[in-house]
């Protein structure tokens, strides 16, 4: 089946918000075997929004729109989508008890009139409750298309997509899909598609369809069968031979473990403990590692040394090597991470310092960064130039740095 994706709104037209909605809708949809050839973007206005409707129809087997549901009056995703289809509104009861039970379980009690245009609804519809807003969601089917209206907010729709539209719409799937999400760091995407571009050129059934992150490269493969033993037996050589291709290089094949939580996982299952030492990045690889339950089970202990007085004072990094080879160095990473290491007493110490800009220094180009792990009486140290925005570099910065950990690890084994 096609589907094509509208998000109206003119906020999200003059760039007041970020379209989020479309890459969760698009990516779920895969997820569910839809071909996706168009997403729309249009303003609150009746006329445009006719017309693209009228369009997507004609192309698209299901049509999502989201946003445009809300009480007041420039909110005409329902009553366009009813006019198109030739639908009338009529007052749904369920719907009306739903907003009146949010409004009293709020802080804003009082129900204004025009909040009862939520509980308006096409003729013959589906309802969907909405257990995070007002709006309800709604599901129109005709002439073998179907019409899927959510609201716009991402909390309300999230949800409401993954409790009720996901499973309707894998229902009018006649196949099971089934997917495995392969990543990898410490490879570029170019790297990775060069070493897959045969299995790319063949593929039908698995297929695979590479996604770059920032420091990362993940592979979706996906088959289509009868049921999910059938896909995953399908999957299962595609799968075998990217390990072979690239062994260590993929850190999960779980859809939702990050890279931090793989590398909190090696350090627990060898019983290392782990310090950060961290200049540009202020704390941001401690703060990721801390986020994941259980880190405590290994984190021993995070310096942030932003200044050169902090290297000095919190990490005995030398003054004659700040004065001679400065605070973004070899020389400084290296001292970083082994002075840490032995001041906190851990097992492993990770290290960065360097330039996130928009300032160069000298003959030091912004995103010069040198990353450095101290493990097993040896201290790696790696120089790496990142490009992007200050964001950029310190995020690409820590996945560097994390990838070099668990490069360190691996090697020991």
């Amino acid at each position: 089946m096609v589907a094509e994706l509208i998000s109206v709104g003119t906020e999200i037209l003059l760039g007041n918000i970020v379209n989020t909605n479309a890459a969760y809708l698009a990516e779920k949809c895969a997820l569910l075997g839809l071909s996706i050839y168009y997403q729309t973007v249009v303003g609150d206005n009746e006329k445009r929004l006719e017309a693209t409707l009228r369009a997507a129809l004609e192309r698209s087997d299901v049509v999502i729109l989201c946003g445009g549901l809300g009480p007041t009056q420039d909110d005409l995703t329902k009553e366009t989508a009813a006019r198109v289809l030739g639908r009338k509104l009529v007052e749904d009861p369920h719907s009306k008890k739903v907003i009146e039970e949010y409004f009293k379980n709020s802080p804003m009690k009082k129900i204004t009139e025009n909040n009862w245009k939520q509980a308006m609804v096409p003729e013959g519809c589906i309802v969907v409750d909405n257990h995070n807003g007002t709006a309800p969601g709604i599901i129109m089917e005709a002439d073998h298309k179907t019409v899927i209206l959510l609201p716009g907010p991402p909390v309300e729709l999230e949800p409401m997509f993954e409790h009720d539209i996901f499973p309707y719409l894998r229902q009018k799937q006649p196949e099971v899909i089934h997917s495995v999400m392969v990543k990898l760091c410490g490879v570029s995407e170019s790297a990775v598609e060069t070493q897959i571009r045969d299995l790319i050129d063949q593929q039908s059934n698995p297929t695979i369809a590479t996604y770059a992150k920032i420091g990362e490269v993940h592979l979706r493969v996906t088959a289509h069968a009868a049921d999910e033993k059938e896909a995953k037996r399908l999957m299962k050589p595609m799968l075998k031979e990217l390990k072979n291709r690239f062994g260590n290089q993929i850190y999960t094949m779980d859809e939702h473990m990050t890279l931090e939580e793989s590398v909190l996982d090696m350090l627990r299952e060898r019983e290392l403990t782990l310090t950060t030492a961290e200049s540009l990045t202020g704390g941001l690889v401690a703060a990721r590692l801390t986020d994941i339950p259980g880190a405590s089970d290994v984190f021993r202990q995070g310096f942030v040394t932003y200044s050169n007085r902090a290297k000095r004072k919190l990490l005995d990094v030398k003054k004659s090597t700040l004065k001679d080879f400065g605070a973004v160095s070899e020389k400084t990473a290296k001292e970083m991470a082994k002075n840490g290491a032995f001041i906190s007493g851990s097992d492993i110490c990770i290290s960065l310092t360097g330039l996130a800009g928009p300032t160069a220094e000298e003959d030091k180009p912004v995103g010069l960064v040198y990353i450095a792990c101290s493990y097993n009486n040896r201290i790696t140290v790696r120089e790496c130039h990142f490009k992007g925005n200050r964001a950029k570099i310190r995020e690409s910065a820590v996945v560097g740095v994390l990838t070099l950990l668990r490069e360190c690890i691996l090697e020991d084994a």
